[in-house]
């Protein structure tokens, strides 16, 4: 008798109960079955894929039914709670149960996060749920890596920048629900410009890795999705570990307020892709994982197309690439737990050691790099470390891509040289405050790197100036604020982004941000109460989203004394 047929099975069991023989739990629809088959076709039904077909089944029916779940659980020979407890984790699965209404067949999301918020997000989410009544669902959502063209919302898959009701309703109204693809140099374009020539030499072993792991460390790059971590002595350390060897593509820049990979990815792909399979002939790596965000829909089919070129080219020998797709977890943009989700599992950050360059990707070292951190590869190898060094201010060296939002003339992407303070930022490059605004304060580094006020805007911004004032640049996300937003506002939103996003793993994080939030909207706070909460996180939080939650809340207590009421 099949798995699936229960034709044979009758009868009850002793004393009138169920017979032994009655499966239990959730029953397979033998339909659902086939329909789930035929959207995978021959795709390989590996566990480490189980993420990418989950996206199969949601694009195609716009949400994951219990009846899907269960055939795809089935079919992949895995636990149903497996299935069930990776769809639930991640924000763009709309798993529905069996006694639920499956959503309309749009959704329009509004992002919330902090620029989006100063820019009127909250009067668009009400004016759009007003306006589209029941066929299209309205909802909130974090950011989306479009904070210079802020407030931002996303009809399906098509975003819509300094949105307002009118131009999302003509979207619908227009069918504009599919990605729209950004103009970028192409295959052919950057190859006439010298493109892969470098690739080539290594190839050729006209280049040798250990000279260019000492141009790269001659030449200060870091990792800069955040950590800061010096690269040539990453690959250094990976290397060293016994073969075979992965690498990872952190591409999942969710910090609210960042979006300078999706930039040089819209613009110039190939320069990514270049210093990417460098990276990976350096070290040796078998297998690339690039682990893109959904936000970017567009760039999606952009790497999908380039990367097939470059297949056909022969200028991928010796590695595969694979493009992994996120599903809506900031947490995942933490190098375990983006590991964990290319796996095809919950994006949860592993307890280290072990290090993700021994143990990382199924168990085998892995060197994971940030898009930005691999874009500089080529430029840097072929103009020298001197090139990059002779940039910098105030007595750093180097230059660093800042995304600027907020009460700016003109938000963007502003390669700066490093060491470059916010005041000369905003001056020089963005065109000073916008009109009727007066500077206040800042965010450094993004949600995590904490909140100064316009006093402190002449500290160097760079890694390692700002940690004796209680924040960090990370990945050198600027938000300036004005003198009409409140500090204690922007610490709000971002504690509830914070609560929303915690992977809830650990204790302190899940209960201690979701507390946090409550305290800090009431009217008056406990500080105390705040100081304790805040430092139990930071103390004993899993990972870095715990452990910095926190810092805009202490920037305000310390900086923004008239914008809060204490006890």
């Amino acid at each position: 008798m099949s798995a699936t047929d229960t034709s044979k099975i009758k009868g009850k069991g002793k004393r009138g109960g169920p017979s032994p023989f009655f499966p239990k739990g959730r029953q397979l629809d033998p339909e659902a079955l086939e329909e789930v088959r035929a959207l995978l076709g021959d795709r390989p039904r590996r566990r480490d894929l189980l993420i990418e077909h989950l996206h199969l089944i949601q694009d195609h029916y716009g949400h994951l039914s219990a009846r899907h779940l269960a055939a795809l659980a089935d079919d992949m020979r895995l636990a149903q709670t497996e299935v069930y407890e990776v769809a639930t984790f991640y924000a763009h699965f709309d798993v529905v149960r069996e006694d639920e209404t499956p959503p309309p067949a749009l959704t329009v999301r509004v992002c919330d996060s902090l620029t989006c918020e100063m820019m009127g997000a909250k009067k668009l989410l009400a004016g759009l749920q007003e306006k589209l009544g029941d066929t299209v669902r309205v909802v909130s959502a974090p950011c989306m890596g479009r904070c210079d063209a802020a407030p931002v919302a996303e009809a399906g898959h098509h975003h819509i920048t300094n949105a307002d009701v009118d131009t999302v309703a003509a979207a619908i109204e227009n069918g504009y629900t599919h990605p729209a693809i950004p103009a970028y140099t192409d295959f052919d374009t950057y190859m006439a410009d010298g493109g892969y020539a470098l690739l080539k030499q290594c190839r050729s072993a006209k280049r040798q890795p250990d000279a260019l792991i000492e141009t790269l460390s001659a030449a200060g790059l870091r990792g800069l999705g955040g950590a800061g971590f010096p690269t040539g002595q990453k690959w250094k350390i990976v290397r060293g570990y016994q073969g075979p060897r992965l690498m990872a593509v952190n591409a999942d820049e969710g910090e609210p307020g960042t979006f300078k990979d999706r930039v040089y990815l819209e613009s110039d792909p190939h320069r990514f892709l270049e210093g990417m399979l460098i990276a990976a002939w350096a070290v040796e790596a078998t297998d690339i994982y690039i682990y893109l965000r959904d936000e970017y829909p567009g760039l999606r089919e952009v790497l999908l197309s380039e990367i097939a070129k470059v297949e056909a080219a022969g200028l991928a020998e010796g590695a595969t690439i694979h493009l992994r797709r996120g599903a809506g977890a900031y947490i995942c943009g933490e190098e375990s737990a983006m590991i964990e989700s290319i796996e095809g599992k919950r994006g949860l950050p592993r307890h280290r050691p072990p290090y993700v360059a021994a143990v990382g990707l199924f168990g085998r070292p892995t060197l994971v790099q940030n898009v930005e951190t691999l874009y500089w590869i080529r430029d840097i190898i072929e103009k020298g470390a001197d090139w990059l060094i002779s940039e910098g201010r105030n007595g750093r060296a180097g230059l660093r891509s800042f995304s600027v939002s907020g009460r700016v003339r003109e938000p963007g992407v502003k390669l700066a040289p490093t060491g470059i303070t916010a005041q000369e930022l905003i001056d020089e490059f963005c065109g000073g405050m916008a009109g009727g605004h007066t500077f206040k304060g800042y965010l450094p580094g993004g949600a995590s790197g904490g909140i100064l006020p316009a006093s402190m805007a002449n500290i160097p911004l760079d890694f390692g100036t700002l940690e004796k004032h209680g924040c960090f640049i990370g990945s050198a996300a600027v938000i300036v604020l004005s003198d009409q937003d409140s500090a204690k506002d922007a610490a709000l939103n971002l504690m509830r982004f914070f609560e929303d996003e915690s992977c809830g793993q650990c204790t302190p994080c899940r209960v201690g941000t979701e507390k946090a939030a409550k305290l800090m909207a009431e009217k008056v706070w406990d500080e105390a109460l705040l100081r304790d909460l805040s430092q139990a996180m930071a103390d004993a939080s899993i990972c870095g989203l715990g452990q910095a939650a926190s810092n805009p809340l202490k920037m305000v207590l310390a900086h923004f004394p008239d914008d809060i009421i204490c006890k």
